[in-house]
């Protein structure tokens, strides 16, 4: 189920990606599979982060990937007693790490133009670019922050 969810919010972003990229009909499936990829490895990225990060400050959480009432991904942070302590769902974090003021980040966009010029190798490391990229790092790290922030 949590694969379907994921596959499910990488093609929403699949769909934004395409109006706001030089997308021609031939790119349809290439932006497809970045925002299906970007949003298995982004949500892949902050889980395991949140559990290491927590344990190491002596407040271990434990991440869950959840659907809401109207079948989106969230992901659920809950402490050693199972108490829910954040939600977050996956679309507004895809957000916060590839968006700036409703536009996409310009090493965003970059990356993922020169991701959909190229062949299969050159869009594999558009992609690791992009999920290595320093504007995306820190958008990471902020969402890191305010969740380990709001466990006591």
């Amino acid at each position: 189920m949590t694969s379907e969810l994921l596959l499910a919010e990488g093609d929403a972003l699949s769909r934004r990606l395409m109006q706001l990229l030089p997308v021609t009909l031939d790119d349809q499936n290439r932006v497809i599979l970045l925002g299906r990829s970007l949003a298995v490895n982004l949500v892949n990225a902050l889980l395991p982060t949140i559990e290491q990060v927590s344990r190491r400050q002596d407040t271990p959480l434990h991440t869950l990937l959840e659907s809401d009432l109207d079948g989106k991904a969230v992901i659920e942070v809950v402490n050693f007693d199972g108490e829910l302590m954040y939600r977050l769902p996956v679309r507004d974090y895809l957000e916060g790490l590839l968006f700036q003021r409703g536009k996409l980040h310009p090493k965003v966009m970059e990356s993922l133009t020169d991701a959909l010029q190229g062949d299969e190798h050159r869009a594999t490391r558009e992609l690791v670019s992009l999920l290595r990229s320093r504007p995306v790092l820190q958008a990471l790290e902020r969402v890191l922050q305010t969740i380990l922030k709001a466990a006591p």
